[in-house]
C-alpha cells in the first residue's frame, strides 16, 4: 500500500512548508464565517469559546498525529486496509472519498457565494466556481511540491495583508462591547468551541494524504502544533475585533462578519474602502483549503482504484467538483441547517470516531 501511496505522487516536502501548509489550512474559510458562529452561540464571550476550540482542536490534532505515527508512510486510504483488510478498509475509505469531495464542494460554494455577493454580483455563480475550481486543478495537477512551494510564496503576503487589517482596525476597538465577561455561561462558550474546532481543526484529517509524503515526520510533528495554534489564534483574533467593533448582534447576523468588519477602516476618511485589497487574505487560504481537499479527493480515489498517477482523473473530478458545488447547498436557508444541525454530528463521526478506532485497532494488534 505504502508503494502505491508513493506511485501516485513522487513529490516530497518538508516539514517546514507542511507547517505553513497546516497554518493556512486551518485558517481556510474559518476566517471567513466562524464569527457569526461564535457570536451566535456565545454572544460576546465568543472569542472564549475561540480559545475554547482552540483547545478541543489541539487535543483532535493530537489524535491524528498519534494515528500518523502509529502508520507512518501511510494515506487514510493504507491505514484503513492495513487496519480493517481490503474490503472493510476499502468500504472506509470510500466514505473517507465523499467526505473529502463534499469538503470541496462547500468550501467552493463558499468561495462563488462570498465573491457573488460582495464582488461579482452579475456574475453568473457557475462562472465564479469554475473559474476557481481551475486554478485549484491546475495546483492539483502540478503536484503536492509546486503547491506546497506556493504556499511558501502564500505565507508572507497573506501575514502582510493580515497585520494591516489588525493595525488599521485598531482605531475602531469599543472595549465596553465584550461585557459583561462569562454571561452566556461556559455551556454556551464551550458550544462555541466545539463549532470551532469542528471548523478549522478536524478538516486536517484530509491531509493525511499528504503526510506520507513529510521528509521529516518527527520535526514536523511538533511544528504542526505550533502552526496549528497560531492559525487557531489568528481566526480567534479577527472574532474578538468582531466583537469588539461590529458587536455581537451585528456578528452573529452577518453571514460573512469579517468582510464586514474590513469596511469599517477609515483612517483620516483617507485610508479606506480597501476590502477589495484584503480580499487577497482570504482568497489565499480558501485557495489552500480547497486545493487540499480536492488532492486528498483525487489521490485517495486513485488509491482505491490502483491508479499509478492521479493527474488522469484531475479534470473529470474537477468537472464534479464544479457541478456539486452549485447542488450542495440549494439556499443559504440549507447552508445554515446543515452547518448547525447536520454538520456537528457527521464531522465528529468521521474526523473523530474513526481515527480513534483505528488508532484503539492498531494498538491492540501490535499488543497482540
Amino acid at each position: 500500500e505504502e508503494a502505491i501511496a508513493v506511485t501516485l505522487d513522487n513529490g516530497k516536502i518538508n516539514a517546514r512548508q507542511l507547517n505553513v501548509l497546516v497554518f493556512l489550512y486551518t485558517i481556510g474559510t474559518t476566517v471567513l464565517v466562524i464569527p457569526a458562529g461564535l457570536a451566535s452561540a456565545a454572544k460576546q464571550d465568543a472569542w472564549l469559546g475561540g480559545l475554547a476550540g482552540i483547545v478541543i482542536g489541539v487535543i483532535v490534532l493530537g489524535l491524528y498525529i498519534a494515528l500518523w505515527r502509529r502508520y507512518p508512510g501511510q494515506t487514510f486510504v493504507g491505514i484503513c486496509e492495513a487496519v480493517l483488510g481490503r474490503w472493510l478498509g476499502t468500504l472506509l475509505s470510500i466514505v473517507f472519498v465523499l467526505y473529502s469531495l463534499i469538503g470541496a464542494a462547500t468550501v467552493l460554494f463558499y468561495v462563488g457565494n462570498f465573491y457573488n455577493i460582495n464582488f461579482l454580483p452579475r456574475t453568473p455563480f457557475l462562472c465564479i466556481t469554475a473559474l476557481f475550481a481551475t486554478i485549484v486543478v491546475m495546483g492539483v495537477r502540478l503536484g503536492l511540491e509546486t503547491i506546497a512551494r506556493t504556499t511558501e510564496l502564500m505565507l508572507p503576503w497573506f501575514l502582510i495583508l493580515f497585520v494591516i487589517l489588525v493595525a488599521t482596525l485598531a482605531p475602531s476597538i469599543e472595549a465596553d462591547r465584550i461585557r459583561p465577561v462569562f454571561e452566556t455561561g461556559w455551556r454556551h462558550i464551550l458550544w462555541a468551541g466545539f463549532t470551532f474546532s469542528e471548523t478549522a481543526f478536524m478538516p486536517i484529517v484530509f491531509l493525511f494524504a499528504v503526510f506520507p509524503k513529510v521528509d521529516d515526520g518527527a520535526r514536523a510533528w511538533k511544528g504542526m502544533y505550533i502552526t496549528a495554534l497560531a492559525g487557531g489564534l489568528c481566526v480567534v483574533l479577527v472574532s474578538l475585533l468582531c466583537i469588539l467593533i461590529l458587536g455581537p448582534d451585528i456578528t452573529s447576523r452577518n453571514m460573512f462578519p469579517s468582510y464586514a468588519l474590513v469596511k469599517k477602516i477609515s483612517i483620516g476618511n483617507f485610508f479606506q474602502r480597501i476590502e477589495a485589497a484584503l480580499a487577497g487574505m482570504w482568497f489565499i487560504t480558501t485557495y489552500i483549503k480547497t486545493t487540499f481537499y480536492f488532492y486528498g479527493w483525487v489521490t485517495s480515489l486513485s488509491e482505491i482504484l490502483k491508479l499509478k498517477n492521479y493527474r488522469s482523473i484531475t479534470l473529470p473530478c474537477g468537472f464534479i467538483l464544479v457541478a456539486l458545488s452549485v447542488v450542495v447547498y440549494p439556499d443559504v436557508v440549507y447552508m445554515q441547517e446543515w452547518d448547525t444541525v447536520v454538520y456537528p454530528p457527521y464531522i465528529w463521526a468521521f474526523c473523530v470516531a474513526v481515527p480513534v478506532l483505528l488508532w484503539l485497532a492498531g494498538l491492540l494488534r501490535k499488543r497482540s
